[in-house]
């Protein structure tokens, strides 16, 4: 008989019952919730700037600046991240239900914050710094899809429990 793909396999809930309530009554959760949207902007913004620098050469302070100001975000971030995950799973990082996008984080942030110690040291050019800009930020977008995914399945799990 053929299988049904329809159906997925059965899977553990992101949260726990005890979880979801601390999830929700956390002010980190509003703290990640307003954070997100905001890095995502700079994100937006910052990766117009070094594609307009990358392709005319002009620009390079504006798109330097914006950078920062996203690597900002980053930590920013991740520090209440990690603030958030102690209180709704009792552990700093790589909380069993978050493990993967921890994980990728880590890249996240060491490719970010080489990008810093390039700027600070000028061990690049300006241009191999916008090149490396943009390898942050493509792992970021790997990394935001991995978090956005993880809201999508918890969103479902509230469904099929109603």
């Amino acid at each position: 008989m053929p299988k049904n793909h329809s159906q997925n396999p059965a899977r553990r809930p992101l949260y726990t019952p005890e979880e979801r309530v601390r999830r929700d009554s956390t002010k980190w959760t509003l703290v990640q919730g307003l954070l997100a949207p905001l890095q995502f902007l700079a994100f937006a913004v910052s990766l117009v700037l070094v594609l307009r620098y990358i392709s005319t050469g002009v620009g390079y302070e504006a798109a330097t600046i914006s950078i920062v100001v996203k690597t900002g975000f980053l930590y920013l971030i991740m520090v209440t991240g990690a603030i958030w995950e102690k209180v709704v799973f009792g552990r700093y990082l790589l909380a069993p239900a978050f493990f993967w996008e921890d994980m990728f984080s880590f890249a996240v942030i060491a490719l970010h914050t080489l990008y810093i110690l390039a700027l600070w040291t000028g061990a690049l050019t300006p241009r191999e710094q916008m090149f490396l800009a943009l390898a942050a930020y493509a792992t970021y977008a790997i990394n935001a899809a991995q978090f956005i995914r993880k809201l999508r399945m918890a969103r479902l799990d509230m469904a099929a429990q109603a």
